[in-house]
């Protein structure tokens, strides 16, 4: 597939392009500069071609902070691992010695590069794209990335640029990856895990919170299998989101985790467990995720034995609504342990995704009913006529019987746990919903 990078100096509206090019509003998009930093990556088709385009931070050439240090240096690996460069100017504000150096960075890559001039709502606005031309670049395409206008132009040259080879296939919509969103406070160290389980510095680490804005998408493959990393927002309690970049990067990485199949939510051994982290769990347990609770920096922490287990003894008493995450304890740093995370999310995914059949399924209800006689509802005796299993992600399951709207939280914690137990599902949420039968179907 085909790599697109937008590089482009800070707020010339490259983020504004990717989520239109993307059709979704994946990048975070302000008024600030710099509001994107690290690469942002989506996968989209066009004229049958599949292209995976990339977002990057502006690029700043003058002497500057070790963030816009780091920033340089993400826009210099997306340009080294782009098959085409999409340079993005602004035709509001005019040419600026910044253009002229990218423009120069970009020749010095030797690859197919396309010239957009962004911000060109009218005809009045054509007339400022003249002095672009002083960059030798042969061809300008005038845009507006807000409302549209030139971008489908651009895409079919891009579609046109990638050799006939590269053609999208179903397996482009639906690859069979299995999507792992890493999330936690900020400075757990979410980075710095996704860049160890990626062996490259793909995402920007610092030790200041906060560094990771957006949530940003990375292919591992591994042992055959081929997951898609979401490293997100550091999520912090409503109180501390009163700035709209704030609040955008909270909603960012919520929706990371509607899109995952399986979380990772990781604790900071040095600090233990906080309120945050069990508000963070709480948003994973509402969506059905499959999750894994990693325990990062524990290399850190001098402990014995008995310490060790009073502290994950603390974390299975605190997560107990999650009885089903493993609980894993590692470095991300050292990369101690680190290992063993992928065959856990493998693992964790397999259950998620089980499907049990009718036979097998009612077969368990009916063992379970044998071993725990169901109580007496409204006089009568609770029945269960027969269960179904609805989807999978996470296995959901359908039990009719006579009081539907009446049967207590702790029988239905009971059959969850038997279900477990008889089909394998240690670790994966599993949903049951209870219905009751059409009239004309009840045993009377």
């Amino acid at each position: 597939m085909a790599i697109v990078a937008i590089v482009g100096r800070p707020n010339v509206g490259k983020s504004t392009l990717f989520n239109r090019m993307s059709r979704k509003n994946q990048a975070l998009v302000g008024d600030l500069p710099g509001i994107t930093r690290d690469r942002n990556y989506a996968q989209i088709n066009w004229e049958g071609k599949a292209l995976t385009i990339v977002d990057t931070g502006g690029y700043v050439t003058i002497e500057s902070s070790g963030m816009e240090d780091l920033t340089r240096e993400q826009i210099l690996l997306a340009l080294d691992e782009a098959d085409i460069i999409l340079f993005v100017a602004d035709g509001k504000t005019g040419l600026h010695p910044e253009d002229s150096f990218l423009a120069d960075l970009v020749r010095r890559a030797s690859k197919p590069v396309f010239f957009a001039v962004n911000k060109i709502d009218g005809p009045k606005q054509k007339q400022n794209i003249a002095e672009f031309y002083e960059l030798g670049l042969d061809h300008i395409y005038p845009i507006s990335a807000a409302h549209g206008s030139g971008v489908g132009e651009i895409l079919t040259d891009l579609a046109d640029a990638i050799p006939e080879t590269v053609e999208a296939t179903e397996d482009d919509a639906d690859t069979g990856e299995i999507r792992v969103a890493i999330v936690g406070r900020p400075n757990v160290g979410k980075s710095t895990l996704v860049n160890h389980l990626l062996g490259a510095q793909r995402v920007i680490v610092s030790p200041s919170p906060g560094t990771t804005r957006d949530s940003v998408d990375s292919i591992l493959e591994q042992k055959g299998h081929r997951y898609l990393l979401i490293d997100t927002a550091g999520i912090r309690r409503k109180g501390k989101t009163r700035e709209r970049l704030e609040k955008l990067s909270v909603i960012r990485a919520l929706h990371s985790i509607d899109r995952s199949h399986v979380t990772v939510i990781l604790l900071d051994a040095t600090e233990g467990i906080t309120d945050q982290d069990l508000h963070i769990a709480g948003y994973i347990q509402e969506r059905y995720r499959g999750c894994i609770i990693g325990v990062n920096k524990w290399d850190a922490v001098e402990k014995d034995g008995k310490q060790t287990a009073r502290f994950l003894e603390d974390v299975r008493d605190r997560f107990r609504f999650f009885p089903f995450a493993p609980i894993l304890t590692f470095s991300a740093l050292s990369g101690n342990r680190v290992p063993r995370i992928i065959p856990t999310v493998r693992e964790v995914f397999q259950q998620y995704s089980q499907r049990i059949t009718t036979g097998i399924l009612n077969r368990g209800l009916e063992q379970a009913l044998r071993h725990h006689e169901p109580p007496v509802v409204r006089g009568r005796r609770l029945k269960f006529y027969y269960a179904t299993q609805a989807s999978i992600k996470p296995p959901t399951f359908v039990l009719f019987c006579n009081y539907p709207d009446s049967i207590h939280f702790s029988y239905e914690r009971y059959l969850t746990n038997q279900f477990r137990e008889a089909f394998g599902l240690s670790k994966t949420p599993i949903r049951i919903v209870f219905r009751g039968r059409e009239r004309n179907e009840r045993d009377e």
